[in-house]
């Protein structure tokens, strides 16, 4: 083909093919889109190196700087990182601090107001004058008992008092033979014995009866009334009325006067220099967490519990309403007095696995990570004890960026 394209003679136009045109018309004529085809094929295959050299190298890009370097044991940010723009710091100062002291307790009710009504004998339970829950007064009859132990008791009374009957009867029987000198001085001697002796015996019947709080009544035999020392409400009632009670060392029921309870609070020693008598206390209820109750402290334990290494505090709390009951769980906070300490924001401190941190300005875009010892905290602000001073700078915001 490019020796057709090529082979020209002399006085025919220019660019027509040798003999082609006159033998072979059909392919003069479509001479346009052979040439045509050859172009687009010598376009195919030249078309990838065209292509890539018409895609424009891209430019070398420009090296950013690293957000942050060491410089030892200092953390810089240079110019140019975009930390520059996110990095908040303040500095730090001395800040008037309020702490409370918090501490678990226990309610109990106050030990003269609680009683557990224990049967000294054992009997029959003839009838309960009272059931759970009910409110009773000082004197007012609790437990109706039969009980042959009673019974003995006011039958040995009964003779003691027979027995000094007869003493002081023999008694008086010789004085006055003595006094007319006819009896023998031995005989009234012996006659004065026998009276103290008896009476002697009587006391002591009346004695052990009284113990037992069981009244001498005629024809009572072993009835027995136990009456209620103190006025409350029946809180626990563990006997049935007909059965039989043996055990004197455990009770029937119990009477508590709850309108007035004690919380039993376990204060650290450490923080046993905050709490004295008569100081103001805030309990908080698990069982009522909305409920806000104020109490004084009425005591502070003399011993420290070496296992716990904490002291009881006694704080007394009206309970009008009766929901404090014994037993419950609360916790028991107490006012320390107010002192100057080193406050941070607590969006400062970084917590480590071993340590809390916060990162020092140094000047220059350098900070230093610091390890610190935090204390209290509130309102947002944590207390330092250690590791930083008032006047230094410290990042706020951000510091984890640092790290």
């Amino acid at each position: 083909m490019t020796r057709f394209l090529a082979s020209e003679r002399p006085g025919r136009p220019h660019g027509q093919p040798h003999g082609l045109h006159q033998r072979h018309p059909l392919l003069a004529a479509a001479w346009p889109v052979g040439g045509l085809l050859i172009s687009v094929a010598m376009a195919a295959c030249n078309g990838p190196a065209e292509t890539q050299a018409a895609v424009a190298t891209p430019a070398t890009a420009v090296p950013q700087p690293a957000p942050v370097r060491r410089e030892g044991n200092l953390i810089v940010v240079p110019e140019g990182s975009p930390l520059r723009e996110r990095l908040q710091v303040a500095e730090i100062a001395l800040q008037p601090l309020q702490t409370r002291l918090s501490a678990p307790a226990t309610i109990e009710a106050e030990p003269e107001k609680l009683v557990r009504i224990t049967p000294p004998v054992a009997g029959r339970l003839v009838r309960l004058h009272h059931q759970l829950g009910d409110a009773v007064k000082a004197g007012d009859a609790l437990i109706t008992m039969d009980s042959s132990e009673i019974s003995s008791v006011r039958a040995e009374h009964a003779k003691s008092q027979a027995a000094l009957l007869h003493a002081r009867q023999e008694f008086d029987r010789q004085k006055l033979l003595f006094d007319a000198e006819i009896a023998a001085r031995k005989d009234y001697e012996a006659a004065q014995q026998s009276l103290a002796a008896a009476g002697a015996d009587a006391r002591a019947a009346s004695d052990h009866l009284s113990q037992l709080g069981a009244a001498v009544q005629e024809g009572s035999r072993g009835s027995y009334v136990v009456k209620s020392p103190i006025s409350g409400r029946v809180v626990e009632m563990a006997g049935s009325q007909g059965g039989y009670w043996n055990d004197v060392n455990a009770s029937v029921m119990t009477v508590a006067d709850l309108r007035k309870v004690w919380l039993s609070a376990s204060v650290s020693e450490r923080d046993l220099a905050h709490v004295d008598v008569g100081q103001q206390a805030h309990i908080a209820l698990a069982a009522y967490p909305d409920l806000q109750l104020q109490g004084r402290v009425q005591y502070v334990g003399e011993l420290v519990d070496t296992a716990t290494r904490s002291v009881k505090v006694r704080v007394a709390v009206d309970n009008p309403e009766g929901r404090l009951r014994p037993g419950m769980f609360a916790r028991v906070g107490f006012d320390a007095p107010a002192r100057q300490a080193v406050m941070v924001p607590a969006a400062a401190l970084l917590q480590g696995q071993v340590s809390t941190r916060v990162f020092v300005d140094k000047g220059g875009w350098r900070f230093e990570p610091r390890d610190v010892q935090v204390g209290a905290q509130q309102d947002g602000q944590a207390e330092i004890l250690s590791g930083l001073a008032a006047g230094e700078r410290v990042v706020v915001n951000g510091g984890v960026l640092l790290q």
